[in-house]
Parts: C-alpha cells; sequence; structure tokens
C-alpha cells in the first residue's frame, strides 16, 4: 500500500487589531472574498460561520473554472478557533485549523494550520513537486490577507472614532 502524500504548513502572524475584529473577518464567511484569494460562489446555511456550514469558491483567477469546498467543522467563539475540512482542485484536501490568541487589547496572534492530503499514487507525487512550497506560500499569503484586512478595518474604525 502506497503512504499519502501530506504536507503541514504552519503560519502564524502578530496582528495589530484586537481579536473580535480579526474573529469577526473570520465569521463572515460571505465576506472572504473581500480579501482572500477567493470568489465565494455560495454559503450554505447563509450566516456566520457554524458547524455543517459549507463555502464553495473560485480560487485565483476568475477564467480558471476550478471550485474549492470548505466544511466547517469547529467554530468555537470562546476559545477562538476554526476549523475547516477542504477539498480543493486536482483532488488535493486540507483540514485547516485556525486559532486566535489575545496578546492584549489591541494585537492578536494567528496560528493557521494547514495539514494538506494528496492523491495516492503517482499523481499525488507529480503534484508535490509541482506545487513545492505553495504548500508553505499559499496559506501564508492568506494569513496574510486577513492580517491586511484587519489592521486596515480596525485603522479605519480608529480613525471613525477620531482615536
Amino acid at each position: 500500500m502506497t503512504a499519502a502524500h501530506t504536507h503541514l504548513a504552519c503560519p502564524t502572524a502578530l496582528v495589530e487589531a484586537p481579536i473580535d475584529v480579526v474573529w469577526g473577518l473570520l465569521m463572515n464567511t460571505a465576506g472572504w472574498g473581500k480579501f482572500y484569494d477567493l470568489k465565494v460562489l455560495s454559503v450554505d446555511p447563509p450566516g456566520p460561520a457554524a458547524p455543517g456550514q459549507r463555502l464553495i469558491g473560485n480560487p485565483g483567477p476568475s477564467f480558471l473554472p476550478m471550485r474549492i469546498t470548505f466544511n466547517f467543522t469547529e467554530v468555537d467563539p470562546v476559545n477562538h478557533r476554526l476549523g475547516i475540512d477542504g477539498r480543493l482542485p486536482l483532488g488535493i484536501k486540507v483540514r485547516e485549523d485556525m486559532n486566535l490568541i489575545r496578546v492584549d487589547d489591541v494585537r492578536c496572534r494567528v496560528n493557521y494550520n494547514c495539514d494538506f492530503t494528496l492523491p495516492l499514487g503517482l499523481r499525488g507525487a507529480i503534484l508535490r513537486r509541482a506545487l513545492g512550497s505553495g504548500f508553505d506560500s499559499g496559506p501564508a499569503d492568506s494569513l496574510s490577507r486577513l492580517k491586511r484586512e484587519a489592521e486596515r478595518v480596525y485603522k479605519r474604525s480608529r480613525t471613525a472614532e477620531g482615536g
């Protein structure tokens, strides 16, 4: 029996925004396309992220007819934890676990663990070779986009408050 090809990427970031700002962006799954490299096609059921919710989207350029599916398995607002089972193009699966940790009133740390599983056999070996560092750079880019948006939203809210 051939072992599955796997890759674990675990980027982390210090975000210069309160934990509730970052959590609010993550809970608004229909709005993920505003900062992630994703066109959200559907969220079912609609509303804030919840276990059992499914997001279907188109990653990258809109002219490519690829689809990704994210099934939300854990949404813990008390401990700021999010768990997602994802299906990506080309038979790639990913288990995503994200948690937010309050640093102080205006900063939080975001830990983003992406455990990729590639198809068995030659196809998985080819994908691993072809995508290589993308398994690390993709999650790092997504986390960077979340950080930028949270900091932008927080800065805008402080400016509106006169602070």
